[in-house]
């Protein structure tokens, strides 16, 4: 087991790519041994963040030779990527695991696995080593690039491997990717997180941030358009503060701006951004750059002053609000979004109503609502007058009628007009597909799974809460 350890990126993606030729050659025996392909299984929980590294994780698994599977239970190994933002994330890795105890009980060769953000957690890996012997590898964020290696070593050593650093500097290139849509990516601009807001663990398990060199970012963009990728997100825990690491400091609204001048990319989106660094240069770039889709997440958390300075984010309602304004003066057309806490300790009702008003000056197309989750290690788990769960649950449940009927009535805006959308996938309803538009509202239309990937112009006829059904304008 190695633990508390640092490391940097020199000579990182060669060893890797050498570990790789390793894993190959040892699951090549193991095939042989059984007469099939291996099977392996990536479950993915939490944000873009975790789901762009699952990608990582699969193309390195590609790479080495296994066939990969969405079902973990006919898998050879089964990797679990994990989320620790809410204690539910945690719950559902334990019942997976439970549901997984059986399954090698029967098949001693699966191999399990877990990484990800859970796994920083203090006190998570001792639960798992004590209650979870089905468990045979464990490593965590600041270590991921290091799984080729990582798994060499589970398939010839045969033992439990639990390797958790504490932190790095290391930013590694060129590892494999294997996408979940042939159309569409996520990129990472940076990794970690400055700032410490009071109720969150994301700091202490992604690590504090480092941006991308912007020359390695946009070599990617072009990589992935040749590749046939139309759209890519640009990620990061907080993709306003881009570049402030680098030693020629670069702003992200020229990231921007210089991404969209790559062509073959007919979209960009970016998540997340706070509010406390979102500039007037990047209002101006979003304004400006017709490739930038019109929509932000700006995550307020609460409507309350009172609460956002107990929560360290840096700014308060009103200079929220005056933000929003400024925003929709420069980009009339624009979707926001965001992500609102209730029962923060210390929430009063007045606080709780603070939140209702503003929800309803803003006018979100729509809110991620979530009731506070006390986190180990933060601030705000031991701060005084935590809110009784039955008071935080009906408050939570009248945010969610206010947040309904605002953002049912902010989607609407645009029935009768013509989109171009982006078809992601089939619908359930045969004859229909489901894409999105610039504003990242869904849109059902009928058409193929010959349309998926591609940019159609659609009527939004129909609007049905928070999203549309429409008739397509390129077949009249």
């Amino acid at each position: 087991m190695t633990e508390g350890k640092r490391t940097n990126a020199s000579g990182a993606e060669e060893r890797q790519k050498e570990y790789m030729d390793r894993a190959h050659d040892a699951l090549a025996v193991i095939t042989r041994a059984h007469g099939r392909p291996m099977r392996a299984s990536v479950v993915t929980f939490g944000c873009q963040m975790n789901a762009r590294d699952s990608e990582k994780l699969r193309g390195i698994l590609s790479a080495v030779g296994y066939e990969l599977t969405d079902n973990e239970l006919d898998a050879d190994l089964v990797l679990y990527n994990t989320c620790t933002v809410r204690e539910n994330a945690d719950l559902h890795v334990y019942g997976r695991l439970g549901r997984l105890t059986g399954l090698k009980a029967r098949r001693p060769d699966l191999i399990v696995g877990l990484c990800g953000c859970m796994m920083q957690e203090p006190g998570v890996v001792a639960k798992i080593r004590r209650s979870y012997p089905v468990v045979d590898l464990i490593f965590g964020t600041h270590n991921l690039f290091t799984f080729p290696e990582l798994l060499y070593r589970i398939l010839t050593e045969k033992k439990r491997i639990i390797d958790l650093w504490e932190g790095t500097d290391a930013i590694v290139e060129n590892l494999p990717v294997k996408r979940t849509y042939p159309f569409k990516s996520g990129v990472n601009v940076m990794f970690g997180c400055n700032n410490f807001c009071s109720y969150c663990i994301v700091p202490y398990v992604r690590g504090r941030e480092r941006s991308r060199r912007p020359e390695d970012i946009l070599s990617e963009i072009r990589g992935l358009a040749g590749d046939g990728v139309r759209e890519i997100m640009l990620l990061g825990q907080n993709v306003n503060s881009y570049g402030k690491t680098l030693e020629r400091p670069f702003s992200f609204a020229r990231l921007l701006r210089e991404a969209a001048a790559v062509d073959g990319i007919d979209r960009i989106r970016f998540m997340t951004s706070h509010p406390k660094d979102l500039s007037d240069e990047l209002i101006e770039a979003i304004a400006e750059t017709p490739k930038v889709c019109r929509h932000l997440h700006l995550p307020v958390q609460s409507g309350s002053s009172r609460l956002l300075r107990a929560m360290n984010r840096h700014y308060t309602r009103e200079d929220y609000l005056a933000l929003v304004k400024k925003i929709r003066a420069a980009v009339p057309d624009i979707s926001l979004t965001t992500d609102i806490i209730v029962g923060f300790p210390g929430e009063t009702e007045e606080d709780f109503r603070d939140t209702l008003s503003l929800v309803e000056e803003v006018g979100y197309d729509s809110c991620f609502t979530f009731l506070y989750s006390k986190r180990t290690g933060t601030p705000a788990a031991s701060m005084e007058d935590q809110v009784p769960e039955d008071v935080a649950h009906e408050r939570f449940d009248r945010l969610l009628a206010v947040v309904k009927r605002t953002g049912e009535a902010a989607s609407s805006r645009f029935q009768g007009e013509t989109h171009d959308v982006l078809v992601e996938e089939l619908n359930k309803e045969p004859g229909y597909v489901t894409g999105r538009i610039s504003q990242n509202i869904v849109v059902h239309v009928p058409g193929t799974k010959e349309d998926i990937g591609r940019i159609i112009p659609v009527v939004l006829d129909d609007c049905r809460g928070f999203y549309y059904f429409g008739t397509r304008a390129d077949l009249h």
